[in-house]
């Protein structure tokens, strides 16, 4: 296998002409509204839509199969994989609601992105077709396909007689009943369909695996993340599918977060995982208390009360009515905390979390370099290529109650890191100010990237300035670049 997926600075960038938006969902199965040299069979859809010929010149602009584009014989994704190959589609589907007022376009990837990226993806005439994304452990996964027309683009495809099969990769998944209270159902898929890699001393965590008994991700037994890292040893249990292909689409929506600063092609990977309590977000405790934590930025009393409460009760999820009482009173105390002390956060959601992005770079190199049974080589196993919806961005308190900011954009990249390099210049934050982007090139074992992209030829004032999440404010905005990198 090339290099080619760690030393590709290779972007490319289309913007609609006009106000951005999708097609409506009536729409639906989002096909292109004109004839496309390379779909002969394809009659043109009799609805406008606009987002195809924007995923198709951003696949062009990577230069893909360029000697034959405007033929029938053009083929971007056929260059990366030979027919039969399998691929893995990645969607960004946290969520089947936004927690806030912002709706569900600045939320998830738009199934008619989805339309036009499966569609070249089956004109490279692939064996296999997994569209896969583990959301959270809450998430109606019946309910997001319903969102936009999802189910009637899948629909469209299999009629088809394509090799298209939708999978919900979690292990743990939470349902209400009827008086909403939550419902915890573990090891809903078995083990057999995931990989163990271990990333050693080589993890990015390793540098903070001193405070290992500190790292928590949210509504989990923090007890399970120990057994997964501590100094020396830092595993992920991930989705088989994503290790027996030989291509993953990354098709991230581009939006604000929280604790990372924003979410693109390297954070969209945290849904390749089975179990999140492998994934460390942050680390218990305040950043200024000298003992190892980043869950918020300086020490209180009681944020420190509450953290230890939520340690307390998320070991207790198998007694729901107790625990949705104590969960709403401890968040209940919290928000009225931040509301008179500006600034305060808790769970890593601000500026100073230096545990998540060390995560989401340990998973895009296990994605690069592990095999299909969780082994490490020097050389990439897969390749990878990142399509992102931007057309409706997420801004502000992103990813689960971001707010609509129209871009009009979509954006294509041979490696994730140069994806995300550019991300942030269009939502107008500098990237060595995100530690995600920052550390994205950084000279290790198993490299992500080995240079930025040069992104000095964009006009990146033509776009809105995104608001970043609460916890980001003033530490993340661009200060005057004029592009280059």
């Amino acid at each position: 296998m090339k290099d080619d997926a760690v030393s590709s600075r290779a972007v490319a960038l289309a913007r609609m002409d006009g106000p951005a938006g999708y097609p409506p969902p009536e729409a639906a199965p989002y096909g292109p509204d004109a004839p496309l040299p390379e779909f002969p069979g394809l009659a043109p859809a009799a609805a406008e839509n606009r987002v195809f010929p924007l995923v198709r010149e951003a696949l062009r602009g990577l230069g893909l199969d360029a000697a034959r584009f405007g033929t029938p014989d053009w083929n971007p994704i056929g260059e990366l994989v030979p027919s039969g190959a399998r691929i893995v589609v990645k969607p960004n589907w946290v969520l089947h609601r936004n927690m806030g007022p912002g709706g569900m376009d600045c939320m998830i990837t738009h199934p008619s992105v989805l339309r036009a990226v499966l569609e070249y993806v089956f004109l490279a005439k692939p064996g296999h077709v997994t569209l896969g994304d583990a959301p959270l452990q809450g998430c109606d996964f019946a309910r997001m396909l319903d969102f936009a027309g999802m189910r009637e683009v899948v629909r469209h495809f299999r009629d088809r007689g394509l090799p298209l099969e939708v999978k919900d990769f979690r292990r743990t998944v939470t349902t209400e009943d009827a008086a909403g209270v939550k419902h915890v159902a573990e090891a809903v898929r078995g083990e057999e369909g995931y990989v163990l890699v271990n990333l050693g001393a080589d993890s990015f965590l390793e540098p903070i695996s001193r405070d290992w008994k500190r790292f928590r991700v949210t509504v989990y037994d923090p007890r399970k993340m120990r057994r997964h890292h501590r100094p020396g040893f830092h595993r992920f249990l991930l989705a088989k599918d994503v290790f027996e292909a030989d291509l993953v689409v990354n098709c991230p929506k581009l939006k604000t977060h929280k604790k990372a600063g924003l979410t693109c092609c390297l954070k969209n990977l945290i849904g390749i995982n089975g179990n999140k309590e492998y994934l460390p977000h942050h680390r218990k405790g305040a950043r200024d208390a000298g003992a190892g934590g980043d869950s918020h930025p300086e020490r209180s009393v009681l944020l420190d009360v509450l953290e230890t409460a939520l340690d307390f009760i998320n070991r207790h999820r198998d007694r729901p009515r107790f625990y949705d009482f104590a969960e709403r009173a401890i968040y209940h105390f919290e928000g009225r905390y931040r509301r008179k002390v500006p600034g305060a956060q808790m769970e890593g959601n601000w500026h100073g979390n230096d545990t998540i992005w060390r995560t989401c770079l340990d998973l895009n190199r296990a994605l690069l370099y592990a095999d299909a049974e969780g082994t490490m080589h020097d050389t990439p196993q897969r390749r990878e290529i990142s399509i992102v919806d931007a057309i409706v961005a997420g801004q502000g308190e992103g990813p689960l109650a971001p707010l609509p900011l129209a871009t009009g954009a979509v954006f294509a990249a041979r490696n994730p890191a140069a994806g995300d390099w550019l991300a942030a210049r269009l939502l107008r934050f500098d990237p060595a100010k995100i530690a995600l982007t920052a550390h994205a090139a950084d000279a290790v074992r198993w490299p992500v990237a080995l240079a930025r992209p040069d992104l000095s030829g964009t006009d990146f004032a033509a776009f809105p300035a995104a608001r970043p999440a609460e916890g980001w404010v003033g530490a993340v905005e661009e200060d005057g670049k004029d592009g280059a990198e």
